[in-house]
């Protein structure tokens, strides 16, 4: 959802800033005002190609920065590129943050992003605004031209219907895929040049005459360590023991301070108090001296046992020169070889049981495939009923919106499901329906998506929706119709509108108004502004008649109160 935008420097805008409303926003203004610029600044923030002569005459470069909450995927909010193949995958694990996007383009085409105060590619501008957005106007309307978002609308609208055996059929499209691949790797390998087989054989005989195992060559390592010092070893604990036990040691010392401080105690007993704590510390002497003893009476040095030790990790050492360069490397090309060696050994078991798994893993998404199938196929003319009672309410002439789903052969079947689902667009009863793209007007397309939006309500994964002439030819009633729907649309989502309507301005929560002015030394420059309660009548009257006379603006405010 947009909380702010600020725009510096494109077009004519010198500078303007837009707080929509969280419910319907209405832009109004005489065309040519600027209207235009104000989408060309929501499309840079939602990662659109930047154009140098977008920038204002004069200045050095235009800058673009928004405000966005909601729920955004949490490797976008985290700073970490998203899979950008569809919002039925970034969504998982989405979370509800605040978003903050600038964008600036220089006069020499340079163009700068950063998300939350740290440089970004436009890729991640795009990933992490533009899901949020639906731009449907004349000349765009992006999500509803793409026949891939066809069916995520459909799924949404038909919820647990459809979320479950879809669920299902992605599973089992993963475990197909993968059956597949393992019947491919094991025919692979069945068929390895001799080459390859003689190199496995000879690896996994090499490594056998080792036969290391896991965790033998750090072990190994340390007792090295200690059998190869043990002179050194010892003599030190001796040394130690002698230091604390020995004649004229520390514990000697240590007692016959204790003697003098209990004689003293005698006269003063505070000297009691630090006897009993040397007699403490006489404990710990006493141990440390006692395990220094033990520790060098076990030190042995065995020649024979040294250089066996040597000898095996040398081997070791070998095989990780030549596998390594760690023992995990070892034991994982070792997994390797003898895998390969197996597969040709016992490639005709191998190669059936990889088969037979690989036919119960189709077999079971051929079921997955015909359940998801058959509850699309019951959602779909429902679904398309459902938006052409929207379509009707737009009174737009009898247009039927149509839910084709066409079956795919099964190597074009994708995570999505094993049929296409397109919506398509007929004019009229009796019409042939064709592909929206192909035979709607960019208005028609808007009134489209707009009925197919308060269909989907809060299911909708699109916080906000822009209409740019979406009042295209309407009129009359149908003006009346349309401001209706766009608030039943309010109701569930962020909406603007850029409009030519009355009858649609004065239902907006927020009314901003474009003005072409003149500036300083007479340049003429977009000023955008948020009309007050006070300020509105007179701009709906001028939407009535042109200007603003004692009629239209009685109209005005009638209308107004009735909004």
């Amino acid at each position: 959802m947009i909380d702010e935008i600020q725009v510096e420097n494109l077009a004519l805008i010198r500078e303007a800033a837009l707080e929509p409303a969280r419910g319907l926003t209405v832009l109004t203004g005489e065309t040519g005002a600027g209207k235009t610029a104000l989408l060309s600044a929501l499309k840079l923030l939602m990662g659109a190609r930047a154009d140098k002569e977008a920038v204002r005459d004069g200045a050095e470069a235009l800058a673009v920065s928004g405000r966005f909450y909601g729920a955004f995927p949490a490797a976008v909010a985290e700073g970490v590129e998203a899979d950008d193949a569809g919002r039925s995958e970034a969504d998982l694990g989405a979370v509800d943050v605040e978003l903050v996007v600038a964008r600036r383009v220089a006069v020499d085409g340079r163009s700068r992003v950063t998300l939350d105060g740290r440089m970004a590619s436009v890729g991640e501008l795009a990933r992490a605004v533009a899901p949020t957005i639906d731009l449907c106007g004349q000349h765009e309307h992006q999500q509803l031209m793409k026949p891939a978002v066809h069916v995520r609308m459909l799924d949404a609208w038909a919820g647990d219907a459809v979320a479950e055996v879809r669920a299902a059929y992605e599973e089992a499209f993963a475990a197909a895929a993968a059956a597949a691949a393992e019947l491919a790797r094991v025919r692979e390998a069945g068929e390895a040049s001799s080459a390859k087989l003689d190199e496995a054989r000879f690896t996994l005989s090499r490594i056998d005459a080792v036969d290391p195992r896991e965790g033998e060559y750090d072990e190994l390592a340390a007792d090295l360590a200690k059998v190869e010092h043990a002179e050194a070893l010892a003599t030190a604990a001796n040394a130690a023991h002698e230091a604390l036990a020995g004649e004229d040691g520390a514990i000697d010392a240590l007692n016959g301070a204790v003697s003098a401080l209990d004689g003293g105690a005698r006269f003063d007993s505070s000297l009691g108090a630090y006897a009993d704590s040397l007699r403490e510390v006489g404990y710990v002497l006493e141990d440390v001296a006692r395990e220094t003893r033990d520790y060098r009476d076990k030190v042995e040095f065995d020649p024979e046992t040294l250089a066996q030790q040597q000898e095996r990790m040398a081997a070791l050492q070998g095989l990780m020169r030549a596998y390594g360069p760690r023992m995990e490397d070892v034991l994982e090309r070792r997994a390797e070889a003898a895998d390969l060696v197996s597969l040709v050994d016992d490639a005709a078991e191998r190669e059936r049981a990889a088969q037979e798994a690989a036919r119960a893993a189709e077999d079971a998404l051929a079921d997955a495939a015909r359940a998801l199938d058959a509850a699309r196929a019951d959602a779909a003319p429902r679904f398309a009923d459902a938006v052409g009672a929207q379509m009707d309410r737009l009174e737009m002439g009898g247009a039927q919106l149509v839910c084709e789903l066409v079956p795919l052969e099964r190597a074009q079947w994708t995570k999505a499901g094993p049929s296409a689902v397109e919506f398509l667009f007929r004019p009229g009863a009796g019409m042939q329906a064709r592909p929206l793209a192909r035979i709607a007007s960019g208005g028609e397309v808007s009134r489209v998506m707009l009925a197919i939006k308060v269909v989907l309500g809060s299911t909708d994964n699109v916080d906000t929706l822009v209409f740019d002439e979406v009042d295209a030819g309407v009129g009359g009633s149908t003006a009346v119709a349309l401001a209706e729907v766009l608030v039943d649309l309010a109701r569930t989502h962020q909406v603007i509108v850029v409009t030519h309507l009355a009858q649609v301005a004065v239902r907006g929560e927020a009314h901003y108004v474009v003005r072409k002015v003149e500036g300083e030394g007479g340049m003429p420059e977009t000023d955008l502004s948020r009309l007050c309660a006070d300020e509105r009548p007179a701009e709906i009257a001028r939407m009535l008649s042109g200007d603003a006379t004692e009629t239209s603006l009685a109209h005005a405010r009638e209308m107004l109160e009735r909004a």
